[in-house]
């Protein structure tokens, strides 16, 4: 039997009237512990709009919000990339949240290349199930969704949809995910 671990999944919203207002994200917002975004406008702009209750009371207890490089949507246009890397820049005050990032984080090589996906998933799935607070919130892209849960092309995320998975197992290889909602 498996240890209980809540990972909820967020795909991006496209503009914001696309927030849902059906109570979901207000129950995550009071109790996960943890938000991890991928490094993108859309991504970084998700976590301002729909979630600023979840960020604000993680901040006020001295946790701040991870930007992690391996959330980044599996193929981009380069236009895409570069807007992200000149955003990132502008912003002084977030710069600190980025220090984290490798310096190739946005060349899509290595594990960044579209042909890794799956083991960059793999590896996020392995990063979050060692991390000690067991109600986290990601917010990524709809590819990238589809790779870290294990789900194919057909399997479409709404924008602003929120799913939730926990750990089959406590240490099996793959970190393999169940939905549970």
């Amino acid at each position: 039997m498996a240890s209980y671990w809540l990972i909820h999944f967020l795909r991006h919203l496209e503009a914001e009237h696309n927030v849902n207002h059906d109570g979901t994200s207000d129950n995550i917002q009071a109790t996960a512990n943890l938000l991890v975004t991928s490094p993108f406008t859309r991504t970084l702009q998700t976590t301002q709009i729909a979630l600023p209750k979840l960020k604000s009371r993680l901040e006020a207890a001295g946790q701040k919000l991870i930007v992690l490089s391996r959330l980044q949507e599996k193929v981009l246009r380069l236009v895409t990339l570069e807007k992200a890397v000149r955003s990132l820049r502008k912003r002084k005050s977030l710069r600190h949240r980025f220090s984290s990032l490798e310096d190739d984080w946005n060349v899509k090589v290595g594990d960044f290349a579209p042909e890794n996906v799956v083991s960059r998933a793999k590896w996020v799935r392995k990063w979050l199930r060692a991390r000690p607070e067991r109600e986290i919130v990601v917010v990524s892209h709809a590819n990238f969704l589809r790779a870290i849960t294990n789900t194919d092309r057909s399997n479409y995320w709404g924008n602003g949809e929120i799913r939730s998975f926990t750990f089959v197992e406590d240490d099996d290889e793959d970190a393999v995910l169940q939905r549970i909602t």
